[in-house]
């Protein structure tokens, strides 16, 4: 199994259609409001890897061609997940987004929360205006589940409890969702195969949920200059996350309940994370939860085994692979 050290090598097939996208994504975006205009521009400044237009790309391509109607799925996916960028930063007071400051942190939280607005709106208004009424209902849905697993997460972390099914509940709907869309809705851009598309959709939860729990696992084991936040944030947040679910599992309960209470005690000092952490280590907490991603990865593989070879299949394969192996 070759595992890619970078995206890079997993866009190339769609390399082409990822530049044309992004001035078919500036032109959806115009509008006559100057404030609204530059904190637009702004937010294209911000934009990352590029990630979930590539797997609608991807995913389209594998199913069929790669057409105009890819293009408006992949705009809908984009302002989606930006909208709920801008609104979680409200939402969780962060002042930074990938090196930048925040739209909230520049202009305050009420712009920023009518700035989401517009940009969901304009999501939906791309889909009635090309008759994509399939693309609203997935969107739509996807909407749904993540406000669902951020109202979950908000309520778990207010009562400081979690268990491994609420945990999987919480990052499927928060996480795995979205990406499940991307690949969901690039595979109804290119085929009217139900069989495909469900298949493209279940392969993208399942590399959505190795996605997060990874993230979880370099929380334990990324040095702080690799991961861009200071190892143990989860728990200096309080967080609950897989590793620990894994390794309270493991340990005597007695042991369990105490790591448990430090956790959600007072916030915790260097010492209690520095605790936490090796007992998630001598408890197999991290072993067993990257085993589960890569569980997790390997079944979303087994998903395009259907599917005839191409360099689209094979970046989503290598995508799966990335997603559980990356180090940031």
């Amino acid at each position: 199994m070759t595992i890619p050290s970078s995206l890079s090598h997993i866009v190339e097939p769609v390399a082409d259609h990822l530049e044309e996208f992004d001035g078919f994504l500036k032109a959806q975006l115009k509008s006559n409001a100057a404030l609204l205009d530059t904190v637009i521009r702004y937010i294209l400044r911000q934009r990352g890897k590029r990630v979930r237009p590539t797997l609608v790309f991807l995913a389209a391509g594998m199913c069929g061609s790669i057409t105009r109607r890819t293009y408006v799925a992949a705009t809908m996916v984009e302002l989606l997940h930006t909208a709920t960028l801008v609104h979680d930063d409200v939402v969780d007071s962060s002042n930074e987004r990938r090196g930048m400051a925040s739209i909230n942190a520049v202009w305050k939280n009420k712009i920023a929360v009518l700035v989401g607005d517009f940009l969901l709106s304009k999501g939906l208004l791309i889909a009635v205006n090309n008759g994509e009424y399939d693309f609203l209902k997935i969107t739509s849905d996807a909407v749904r589940r993540l406000s669902e697993g951020e109202l979950l997460q908000i309520q778990k972390s207010r009562q400081k409890t979690i268990d491994e099914a609420t945990y999987f509940k919480i990052i499927s709907d928060k996480t795995a969702s979205l990406i499940s869309t991307c690949c969901a809705i690039g595979a109804v851009s290119a085929t009217e195969s139900e069989i495909e598309r469900n298949a493209l959709s279940q392969y993208g939860e399942l590399v959505g949920l190795a996605f997060q729990i990874r993230d979880d696992v370099l929380d334990y084991t990324s040095r702080t200059k690799i991961l861009g936040k200071p190892v143990g944030n989860d728990i200096r947040d309080q967080k609950i996350t897989l590793p620990l679910l894994y390794a309270c599992k493991n340990a005597e309960p007695s042991a369990a309940r105490a790591i448990v209470r430090l956790v959600k005690g007072k916030k915790p000092t260097d010492a209690v994370v520095q605790r936490v952490m090796d007992f998630v280590n001598t408890y197999n907490g991290v072993v067993d939860a990257q085993a589960k991603a890569q569980e997790l990865s390997d079944q979303a593989k087994k998903l395009l085994s259907e599917f005839p070879d191409s360099e689209h299949k094979s970046a989503l394969i290598d995508f799966s692979n990335f997603v559980v192996s990356r180090t940031s």
